[in-house]
């Protein structure tokens, strides 16, 4: 059962991390040169579409660093243990996504290659810290009023 809780986690933290980041990329209509929602079909024209405009890469950072938070907040709320490494399983993932965008497609500027590593994995493991420091808050508050009404023994 944590088997399919855990893959349960990832895909839907890797859904929402793909939604944040087609959001981001919508956020300029000069950006856009397909008609589905998602753009990864046409990823190729879309790039090329944008070969000379750093502000689509720094807003594919920034929604990506963004998405992969999320999307590691997700994942750590749906899994029961080890939250922290499922989220940092997200930043994994998408980096490696992001690895094979740069390899199969040549039209990525050199500051983006470089920041995609100092992007997913912080954000990531941020996303996972963000749930257990949450958990961790709501733990001791339970312990706390739990102690509160206890009755003092005489």
């Amino acid at each position: 059962m944590n088997f399919l809780r855990n893959t349960l986690g990832v895909l839907a933290g890797l859904l929402v991390a793909a939604f944040i980041i087609t959001m981001g990329i919508k956020i300029d209509s000069s950006w856009i040169t397909y008609k589905q929602f998602a753009p990864f079909s046409h990823w190729e024209l879309l790039l090329q579409s944008v070969q000379g405009k750093d502000s689509f890469y720094i807003a594919l950072l920034f929604f990506g660093g963004l998405g992969v938070t999320v999307g590691g907040v997700v994942t750590a709320v749906i899994v029961k243990y080890a939250k922290v490494a499922y989220a940092i399983l997200i930043g994994f993932i998408m980096l490696f996504i992001a690895m094979l965008d740069i390899i199969i497609y040549p039209y990525h500027p050199v500051f983006y290659k470089i920041s995609i590593f100092l992007i997913f994995f912080p954000f990531s493991w941020i996303g996972g810290k963000i749930t257990e420091v949450i958990y961790e808050r709501r733990k001791k508050r339970a312990k706390l009023l739990q102690l509160k009404n206890q009755k003092p023994q005489v």
